[in-house]
This record gives C-alpha cells, sequence and structure tokens, in this order.
C-alpha cells in the first residue's frame, strides 16, 4: 500500500485506511491478515529435512568411519562394510531426530516471548500477537513500548521516540499528529512511528500504515542476510574440550597401531582397530547431547514460569551470587489496598479488601461521607481522575484492566462514595504527563463546564516539592514549613506501618492545556493529602529467600517506595540484616564507596533505574555474579549490564525484554530462585554426561592398549568398539540429560564462573572408572581367551564392556547421591533405554545375523555372570563410595583449584 500518510490528515488517514478511532473489528482484521499477510520480518529459511539428516554427516571423525569402510569393502570385509554404514545411518538418525526436538523446544520457547501489541478492535483494548496487526489497526503505545508497524499517530501525549535503528540518530524525537508537508524527509515526519524504533516517553494512538516487509524496516531487512547466533560459552568450551581430547587420542592410537605392529597383528585389523579407537575415544556426539539437554532444560524452565532468551542465561544462572529484585509485584502480590488516607492534617480509615468495592471511609471506626471541595473529596477525585486504570464487575469477581496501583484508588474512591466513571464523562481529559520513573508523579488536565483543573498524583517528596499552597477546611493557604513537617510526619507515619505512600495534588487553570509540560506545574501546585496502601508479601518469596540463603545467594531489593516502608516490607520477607539507603543517600556515594559498602546493604529505597546501573556495576566490582529484574525502559542499561538480566512478563516493556536474558511469564520472585535451581540442575545433568561418555571411551582405549600390549590380541573387534560407543554410549547419554532434580541443587555453593563442565573432581572420577573399566575388559578377556575360542572370547569381553555401560549409566546419575536416594525408577528414559540396549545386544549375541555382522557367538549363561559381577563390582563400589565419601571427587567443583605458591630459595632463607 503506497501513500504519504504524512501528508494527510488524521481523518482522512482513517477514511483512506477504512478504519475508525476505535480500530477495527476481529473480523476485519482477520480479513486483513489474510490479504496482507503476518507482520513479521522474513527470517531465514528453515533448513529441509534432508538437509538437516545429511548434516549429521559433516563431520571429520565420520569421514573417518567412512574411509573405514571404503577400505573394509575394498579388502573384501563386506559385513564389516555394512555394519558400519548402518551404525552411521542409526546415529545420524538419532542425531537427527535431537536436532528436531530441539528445534521445535526453541521454537516453542519462542512463540511464549513472541512480542504483544495493545490495540483497539471491537471498540476495546485488546493484547495481541504483533504479527496480528494489519494496516488500519490502531495501536496504543507508551513508555517502554517497541513500535510493532509503521503507523501514523492520531493521538498523542508527550511522546518520544527513538530512532536510532532508522535512521542512526541516539536523540529521542517528539511527536505529533498534525500533517506534514508531502516533501518531507523519512527522518522529519514526526507525525509517524516506525516498526522497531523504540518509545521513551509519553503515549498515543496510531494507526497502522504498513506491516512485515512493507514498513520502512523491512525494506531494509529485505537487502540483509540473518546473521547466525554466538556459541554460547558451553558449546565453545564442548568445542575446545574436543579438540583437546582428539590431540590427546592421536597420541594414544599412534602407540596402539606402533604396539600392534610390534606384535604383529594383522595391519587391516590394527587399521581398523585404531579408527574405531578414535571414534571410541572421542565423544563426538557431545555437542548434539548438550545442544538437545539445554534446549530440554529450557523448557523445564518456561514450565516454571522462567522463559530463556539467550542460552548463555542457563550457564550463568548456576553461578548467581546475587539477586536484586524490585519489591512491587515480585516479592509482593501487587493486589494493591487502600488502607489509610492523610487529608486536611487528618487521618481516615479504609475498610474492605482487595478490589472489592464494599467498605466505607471512617473517622475514628466510623463511617464519614466526604464533603464537596474538601480535602478528603479532592483526594479522592484526583486518585480517580489522575488514572488510567478500570475495574469492572465480572460476575463476582472484579476484573482489573491496568496498573494494580491506580485500580486500587478507584476503589478507594469508590468506598468514599466517588464514582470515577461519572467523573471522566463530566468532563474531558485535554492532556496529560504520563508516569515516568525519573519523573515519579503523572499529571493529567481535564476541562468542565465549571472551568480546567490538572489533577497530580505521585511519591511524596515529588508532589510536595511541587506544591506552593495547602487545601486545608476546605480553603486554598500557602504551605508552610509547619505544614511540611506535618505532611513529612504523616508519611512516617504511614510507612512505618509498611503501607506504600502516594501524595495528591491539583492546579486551578483558566483554560486546559492542549500540551501539558512539566514547567506547567512546577511550584504551581495545591497539596492534597496522602493516601497509604498495603501489597502483602508473596508468600512463596518468602520460602524463596529462604532458599537463597542456602543456596549462597545474596537478595537485595530494590524499590520506589519510601524508605520506611521499604524496610518494613524487607522485615515481613524476612530479608537478611544488612542496611537500608535511599536514591539521595546513593547519589551522594562515590562509585567506590558504593562498592566497598554494597556488600551490607540489604533495601535500597526510592531508587531511580539509573541507580539500578550503578549498583549493578558496584556488586560486579566486588566479584560478584549479579541477577537484576527489571521493567521499565530505564532498566534496560542495568538489565544488559548484569550478569542475568530478568525482565517482566506481565508489566515489563518491550525494551526491557528485548535487553534481558531471561523473563518471568509471572513476574515473581519464586520463579527467579526456581530458575536457579533449574540452572544448576542442567549444568549438573551436563556433567553426569560428560562423565560417562569420557569414563566410557577412555576406559575402551585402556582395554585395548593393554590387550594388545600384553596379549598381542585385540579384546573387540572394530564394528564391536563403534556399536558400544554409537549405539549403546548414545542410548543412555540423552537420557542422563533428562534426569530429574537431585533435590539438593539450593543447599551447594554457587558455581565461579571460571569452573567449567570439567574440573579437577571430575577428571580424577572419569580416570578411575576408566582405569577399572579398561582392566576388567582386559582381565575378563585374558581369562577367557586361554580357555575358549578367541570368537568366544571377545564376544565375552563385548558384552562385559556393554554391561559395564548399563550399569555405569545409574552411576552416573549423580557424583555424590546414591541410586536408591535417587530413586531406582525416577529417570523411566533411561529405564527405556536401557532396556532397549539390553534387547539390542541380545539380538546381536544370539541371531543369526547379528552374529555375522558383529562376529559374535551365543553366550552361556555362567559368561553372562561373569560380565554382570565384573561390572556390577563397580556399580557397588560407586555406590559405597557415594556413601562413606560422597564429595571425594568434588575438587574444584565450585570454586578454581588454586595452585600453590611456591616459595623462590631466596625467600625461604629469609
Amino acid at each position: 500500500m503506497t501513500q504519504e500518510w504524512h501528508a494527510l490528515s488524521v481523518d482522512n488517514v482513517l477514511d483512506a485506511l477504512n478504519t475508525k478511532q476505535s480500530g477495527l473489528t476481529d473480523a476485519e482484521a482477520k480479513r486483513l491478515l489474510a490479504s496482507y499477510g503476518p507482520n513479521q520480518l522474513r527470517g531465514r529459511k528453515k533448513k529441509s529435512p534432508v538437509l538437516l539428516f545429511l548434516r549429521q554427516f559433516l563431520s571429520p571423525l565420520i569421514y573417518v568411519l567412512v574411509a573405514a569402510a571404503i577400505v573394509s569393502v575394498v579388502v573384501g570385509h563386506y559385513t564389516d562394510a555394512a555394519v558400519i554404514l548402518g551404525v552411521l545411518i542409526l546415529n545420524a538418525t538419532i542425531g537427527f531426530v535431537q536436532e528436531q526436538q530441539a528445534e521445535k523446544a526453541m521454537e516453542a520457547l519462542l512463540q511464549m516471548t513472541a512480542p504483544k501489541a495493545q490495540v483497539r478492535r471491537d471498540a476495546t483494548v485488546k493484547s495481541v500477537p504483533a504479527e496480528s496487526l494489519v494496516p488500519g489497526d490502531v495501536v496504543l503505545l507508551e513508555s517502554g513500548s517497541k513500535v510493532p508497524a509503521d503507523a501514523r499517530v492520531i493521538e498523542e501525549a508527550n511522546l518520544k521516540v527513538i530512532e536510532s535503528s532508522l535512521t542512526g540518530e541516539s536523540l529521542a524525537v517528539d511527536k505529533e499528529s498534525r500533517e506534514l508537508p508531502e516533501d518531507t524527509p523519512l527522518a522529519d515526519r514526526d507525525n509517524t512511528v516506525f516498526m522497531g524504533t523504540i518509545v521513551t516517553h509519553g503515549r498515543a494512538a496510531a494507526v497502522v500504515t504498513a506491516t512485515g516487509m512493507d514498513t520502512e524496516i523491512g525494506k531494509i531487512a529485505g537487502q540483509l542476510e540473518e546473521v547466525r547466533p554466538e556459541p554460547t560459552p558451553i558449546q565453545k568450551s564442548i568445542g575446545s574440550l574436543s579438540r583437546y581430547i582428539i590431540a590427546v587420542v592421536l597420541g594414544i592410537i599412534a602407540l596402539l597401531v606402533y604396539v600392534g605392529f610390534e606384535r604383529g597383528l594383522d595391519r587391516l585389523e590394527i587399521f581398523l582397530v585404531a579408527i574405531a579407537a578414535a571414534v571410541s575415544a572421542i565423544p563426538e556426539g557431545l555437542p548434539a547431547v548438550v545442544t538437545v539437554v539445554l534446549a530440554i532444560g529450557m523448557r523445564f524452565m518456561a514450565k516454571r514460569n522462567a522463559l530463556i532468551r539467550r542460552l548463555v542465561a542457563v550457564e550463568t544462572l548456576g553461578s548467581a551470587t546475587v539477586i536484586c529484585s524490585d519489591k512491587t509485584g515480585t516479592l509482593t502480590m501487587n493486589e494493591m489496598t487502600v488502607r489509610r488516607l492523610y487529608a486536611g492534617e487528618e487521618f481516615f480509615g479504609v475498610t474492605g479488601e482487595g478490589y472489592e468495592t464494599k467498605g466505607e471511609v471512617q473517622s475514628d471506626g466510623k463511617a464519614v461521607e466526604p464533603k464537596e471541595e474538601s480535602a478528603l473529596r479532592l483526594l479522592l477525585e484526583t486518585g480517580a481522575l489522575c488514572n488510567d486504570a478500570s475495574v469492572v464487575a465480572k460476575g463476582r469477581q472484579q476484573e482489573v484492566h491496568g496498573d494494580p496501583t491506580e485500580a486500587a484508588l478507584i476503589v478507594a474512591a469508590a468506598k468514599g462514595g466517588v464514582d470515577a466513571d461519572a467523573l471522566r464523562k463530566h468532563g474531558e481529559r485535554t492532556c496529560e504527563i504520563p508516569f515516568e520513573s525519573e519523573q515519579q508523579y503523572m499529571a493529567v488536565g481535564y476541562e468542565t463546564e465549571g472551568g480546567a483543573r490538572i489533577y497530580v498524583k505521585g511519591s511524596a517528596e515529588k508532589v510536595l516539592s511541587l506544591c506552593s499552597s495547602v487545601l486545608k477546611d476546605g480553603k486554598t493557604k500557602k504551605l508552610t514549613k509547619a505544614e511540611i513537617t506535618a505532611a513529612n510526619n504523616a508519611v512516617d507515619s504511614l510507612a512505618n506501618e509498611a503501607l506504600r505512600v502516594i501524595a495528591f495534588a491539583y492546579m486551578d487553570v483558566s483554560a486546559s492545556p492542549h500540551k501539558l509540560k512539566c514547567s506547567t506545574i512546577e511550584g504551581e501546585l495545591t497539596f492534597v493529602g496522602l493516601a497509604g496502601m498495603a501489597d502483602p508479601p508473596r508468600e512463596e518469596a518468602k520460602r524463596a529467600i529462604k532458599q537463597c540463603a542456602g543456596a549462597g545467594i545474596q537478595v537485595k531489593m530494590i524499590t520506589g517506595d519510601h524508605k520506611v516502608t521499604a524496610e518494613a516490607i524487607a522485615k515481613e520477607l524476612n530479608l537478611p540484616e544488612g542496611r537500608a539507603i535511599d536514591g539521595k543517600e546513593l547519589a551522594a556515594m562515590s562509585d567506590e564507596d558504593l562498592a566497598a559498602a554494597i556488600e551490607g546493604i540489604t533495601v535500597f529505597a526510592r531508587i531511580e533505574p539509573l541507580h539500578k546501573l550503578r549498583i549493578v556495576n558496584a556488586l560486579k566490582a566486588k566479584g560478584e555474579i549479579v541477577a537484576m529484574t527489571g521493567d521499565g525502559v530505564n532498566d534496560a542499561p542495568a538489565l544488559k549490564s548484569a550478569n542475568i538480566g530478568i525482565s517482566m512478563g506481565r508489566i515489563g516493556t518491550d525494551v526491557a525484554k528485548e535487553a534481558s536474558d531471561m523473563v518471568l511469564a509471572d513476574d515473581n520472585f519464586a520463579s527467579v530462585v526456581a530458575a536457579v535451581e533449574e540452572g544448576r540442575a542442567i549444568f549438573a545433568r551436563l556433567r553426569n554426561v560428560i562423565f560417562f561418555l569420557l569414563s566410557t571411551n577412555i576406559g575402551e582405549l585402556t582395554a585395548l592398549l593393554l590387550s594388545v600390549a600384553i596379549i598381542g590380541k585385540a579384546p573387540l573387534l572394530a564394528v564391536q568398539i563403534i556399536w558400544v560407543n554409537l549405539v549403546t554410549d548414545t542410548a543412555s547419554g540423552i537420557p542422563l540429560g533428562l534426569e530429574g532434580k537431585a533435590g539438593d541443587e539450593l543447599t551447594q555453593p554457587p558455581r565461579h564462573p571460571r569452573v567449567g563442565l570439567v574440573y579437577p573432581g571430575l577428571l580424577l572420577r572419569i580416570a578411575f572408572f576408566a582405569v577399572i573399566m579398561g582392566l576388567g575388559v582386559f582381565l575378563v578377556f585374558n581369562w577367557a581367551q586361554t580357555r575358549m575360542p578367541v570368537e568366544e572370547a571377545r564376544t565375552l569381553a563385548f558384552c562385559t564392556m556393554v554391561t559395564f555401560e548399563w550399569f555405569r549409566a545409574f552411576n552416573a546419575r549423580s557424583d555424590e547421591r546414591t541410586l536408591l536416594s535417587l530413586g531406582l525408577l525416577k529417570n523411566k528414559y533411561l529405564l527405556a533405554s536401557i532396556s532397549i540396549a539390553i534387547g539390542l545386544q541380545m539380538a546381536i549375541v544370539y541371531l543369526p545375523l547379528g552374529q555375522v555382522a558383529f562376529q559374535t557367538v551365543p553366550m552361556a549363561a555362567e559368561h553372562w555372570g561373569i560380565a554382570v559381577a565384573a561390572a556390577g563390582s563397580l556399580f557397588l563400589l560407586e555406590e559405597l563410595r557415594k556413601v562413606v565419601a560422597p564429595r571425594l571427587f568434588s575438587w574444584g567443583k565450585w570454586q578454581p583449584v588454586r595452585r600453590p605458591k611456591v616459595l623462590s630459595t631466596t625467600a625461604s632463607k629469609q
């Protein structure tokens, strides 16, 4: 749709788009969506399933196996070649299925975090997926919104938009609704907002004029290719680990080949064993397993209301040492109820709970009817008019639309006999200054037949600083120091009761201005009174704070509330002992002073969003790993700077969500702690998988080296080693990644960020298991090859190795807890996979086709007893170790291992 929308009046734009101020109907929007298509930029095309399957073969290790299969064909070992190729296809199929599942998991999470847009449809305000917008939709924008489509402004109040993503200019642009000359350049079209730009101030209604690839940003995007995502630290460390293992293994294989020649083994056999040893020693499936475990872990987190936007957050969560949390809605219920009022230097009580309008305003326990023009009446009217919320009866329930604090003021007004809806209809709202965190107040202008008045509500300190008079006994009087002191004492009194305090003021004007500016009200307001409202702490937040103490995580509360109120809430939440400071105290501190004092500060009150950045930086300067919550546009710098930025899913702005690593679907502090628990569990699962795979691979190499060097024969054939590595290992690796939480994740200390997946204790455990397992297979083979044909001896060694795998998979579920404490039947995926692996092993031992392919012979029952006894002994030894010394292999698990300082000779002499 080509049109110079900026050059048309608002009415002409609406007519051209066949829409109106109240927006489209759902039916119209659905019809237009079918015509225009979804409002989204074209992304990179999905890979076809065929290409995804073929990609499983793109590995140097796979090339080696293919080469081995080709050599086998050339020398006439057709069975070996068929088995190798068959196992390759099976492994590729497993990898293909894993990648598809991971991709689906990621797509599901993207859908859960997809951007929403507020639109007027069917004459009501609705939240819809941004991709469903169509030309003609009327979208509502407010501070922190990301503009979802190109749109023409039709209503606005102090709207400012940053268009750096489109124009490169970092300064916010003022937007208006008036038409502009047709030749106005794109950067100067002040009546148009563009997809992807950020609203930093004010609010507006705008009619969508272009969507998707037809937007200005879409035209640019059409000329660009999508950038591939950067690998996460875990994925990088896995790659680095694999390269290190390859280097070590190449040396071992060279030694194996040398020993084989020295012992007179057949050259082809040596070649195939060397190739199989290489594949067995290198965990080529580990990167795919890691991706799947991370993706599934993210789904577990999503079920607990923590939506991960960046994989790096999963890794960092286990290292978090400090959580800086907003109070309202996160630590508290965000279900406000006005309890006390202060007007005309008199306190009033308000009865009733929640958003039910049953209740009354009382003085000395008796109901009062606020008189016209009294301070109490004007306070209730100001709270109802300086307000964007609504409370609608839905059966027996009251449904809140908008901010809970504003809804509480509407309910309080109703209890005092003031009908917000009737008031709003009586006058016309002509202008406003929307609430912004840094200015700490909201103002609206209303015009009636009797005149024009500006109503203001906000923090007590800010509102009082804007006042020059006070309403008392129905008359306006000069605001003296005595009145200011009385008001501040009233604030302290309400705050001491753990009530959140809001102040109210007004200003009569001869004519309501078309545009309301901050300078209009500075020093011109008349102070009316205060409202104290309660926001009860979340019980689950109390439990989560207690869990944090056990997990070695500090919790710091950040709030815009009065310092005394914040301290009272902190006490109710059982936050750890510590100082409380407010924004003024923080501003007076240097960065160095703040860093020095911050460990002892638990509560930050009257904090502005940009203060959060200083708090984050001070904590990071002390070496803390910081998780920071936020919801506003000005929280973005702190969210970006924090090690883990956490935005609110319900009340968070698009900008905050864009800057964060994680989104809380329920805005609940307990979900942050649940995410930390899941993050630690995911890391533990990955370590278990690494232990299982590496100890298997090194154990196989150990058995090969010992047997070839001492006996002069390989205990396993190439195809048998490939089977163990690519079938038995894979069958257990993924289920280990699905292991449930052990239950002790929040009793362990935070993991230092320099401690990776592999740590010294884990290497020792891998070496211990590998040596015992390799020695066990060697001893069984050595015993058997002197008493039975070599084919039967190899079958016994083969089955012994596989039996070790089955038992060790259960050992690998935890490095500290026994199988009985974990629950034998808890990991049903592992039980199922082991059952399948046992069935497959029986097939290749007892079925003729399997015997031919893997050169096995039927095993006698007593021989299975030998295999089970060998593997079972190691299993029991490890389980006993977990009882006696559960942390024997925990060296370096959470903190980096410090190297002992070596004193110089000179120092020693001194």
